[in-house]
């Protein structure tokens, strides 16, 4: 049995059977009609492919740095000394320790996955009450990418810098939206109890001490950049099924076709990324809500949350484009540095991310709640924007 999943039996052919072959043949006719059998499987062999050289193993690096760095917080004291300094501002605000300021950080500074390497390290969990660890997957990918996508935004001229501060400001509202109702639920799945919570920290752990290696400063910290960066492999290698599964599927519904360079005609080649679209259309069709929302003047600029579901560099890559032909405003430059930041592609790191947090069975959870406070970020930027832009 894996280990965090718990398992029962049932009839060993039943009604589950028949309904999911036929969803799951429905969804591969759908698909192969519009793009062709062979060329079907061609690009989901190619979109894994890549991402797993490009994506995971990058992501991986990350983990390793973001490992290595954690680990060196925890072991010098940092961590302890944030945990103090910032818990006035993150426990009314996020209903988390202090502590949890340095995930964020750094998960600004590189991806959402980087936050997994502090939730491993024990110096670092040790502050958080069991509830609130898989709020961490919320957290980290609230302000996963925040820094590339900020300077990319505020690279394309001078006009979109005041958009990308205030862009910040609604992924930081949109991500306490999204944490705090995922501790919601986390409570409820933990059974979680104040008072017994309490007397367990009591026993667990003084605020006044902290564990450290054994030898000099110099040993201490070779020691920990290496067993930090040897948790960033493992959390590498735990995150491939569900990166290259989920994000593969969402890659295939969101971008097109690839485009003939000789004739300029929409052709599928089989290679990876293209898709069906369908997303996007979706994201039409609901124009009537998203615009007056998130304050959108051109159809086309719903494409950049769509987007920003499967992967924010995907999406960012729209930009220069919408701004070339005059599509986006300073105004959606702001809601799409919210959006970006606070989803940045969940729906493609959330599944591994639970998983590695050994809190699989609340994924969805987890992912109602990052959408909620995706679609928060993107609103209350469109509102400051209008208040202050």
């Amino acid at each position: 049995m894996e280990k965090g999943i718990s398992k029962r039996s049932t009839k060993a052919i039943g009604i589950e059977a028949f309904v999911f072959t036929g969803l799951l043949l429905a969804g591969f006719l759908y698909v192969a009609n519009i793009m062709g059998a062979g060329i079907m499987f061609k690009v989901i062999m190619n979109t894994a492919h890549d991402l797993l050289l490009n994506t995971v193993f990058l992501i991986m690096a990350m983990a390793v740095l973001a490992g290595a760095l954690s680990a060196l917080l925890s072991e010098f004291g940092v961590i302890e000394l944030l945990n103090k300094i910032f818990a006035i501002f993150m426990k009314p605000l996020y209903g988390l320790p202090g502590a949890s300021i340095a995930g964020a950080i750094t998960t600004y500074l590189s991806d959402n996955p980087a936050i997994i390497s502090f939730s491993k390290d024990k110096s670092f969990t040790k502050y958080f009450k069991n509830y609130q660890i898989p709020a961490l997957c919320n957290l980290g990918t609230s302000f996963g990418m925040g820094l590339i996508v900020t300077t990319f935004m505020i690279s394309q001229g001078e006009q979109y810098v005041l958009p990308a501060i205030i862009g910040n400001i609604g992924a930081i509202i949109g991500s306490i939206i999204s944490v705090r109702i995922m501790l919601y639920f986390t409570k409820k799945f933990y059974n979680y109890s104040s008072e017994s919570d309490l007397s367990n920290l009591k026993l667990s752990r003084s605020e006044d001490l902290r564990e450290i290696r054994e030898g000099n400063v110099f040993q201490r910290f070779l020691d920990a950049m290496l067993e930090g960066g040897k948790s960033g492999v493992e959390l590498g290698l735990a995150i491939i099924p569900g990166v290259l599964v989920v994000c593969t599927v969402v890659m295939l519904l969101t971008f097109g076709p690839s485009t003939d360079p000789n004739t300029g005609a929409a052709v599928y080649t089989g290679a990876a990324y293209e898709g069906i679209g369908l997303l996007p259309i979706l994201g039409e069709k609901l124009r009537f809500i998203l615009e007056p929302l998130f304050g959108f003047t051109s159809p086309e600029a719903i494409s950049f949350p769509i987007t920003s579901l499967g992967a924010v560099g995907a999406a960012m890559s729209l930009v220069p484009k919408f701004i070339t032909d005059g599509i986006v405003t300073p105004n959606d430059i702001a809601v799409f540095t919210a959006m970006g930041m606070c989803w940045s592609g969940y729906l493609s790191t959330h599944v591994g991310m639970m998983d590695a947090l050994d809190a699989r069975q609340i994924t969805s959870k987890a992912i109602l709640s990052h959408t909620i406070g995706g679609i928060c970020a993107g609103a209350s930027a469109h509102f400051i924007f209008m208040l202050v832009g």
